[in-house]
């Protein structure tokens, strides 16, 4: 469509333009997101989890390797962000090995 042909038309004829536009466009992605996950069934991939990413494989159970001595239902097992307790034990001098969980 031509510039002057959207500078003429009013208002409302822009705005039931764009509705059509939308709902066709609309329309097409999904006939195309169809065809697509149709295509990807065919060749036999991965399957497709609810929001669109690949189901993950389990993970086995990670252990707790310290333990909080003023509360020994606080623990963590070495991965990612280390717990308040631990800082606020780190700060006053202490070493991380002193909080290690003896296994036998």
């Amino acid at each position: 469509m031509e510039t002057q042909a959207l500078k003429s038309m009013s208002i409302d004829e822009l705005w039931n333009f764009h509705e059509q536009l939308v709902g066709e466009l609309s329309r097409r992605i999904a006939a195309e997101k169809t065809r697509l996950e149709d295509r990807l069934r065919k060749l036999g991939s991965a399957p497709v989890g609810k929001k669109g990413g690949v189901e993950r494989r389990p993970y086995p159970k990670v252990h707790a390797k310290y333990r909080n001595p003023k509360n020994p239902a606080e623990t963590w097992a070495g991965r990612g962000y280390k717990p308040r307790w631990l800082k606020a034990q780190l700060r006053a001098g202490k070493k991380v090995d002193d909080f290690l969980i003896k296994r036998s």
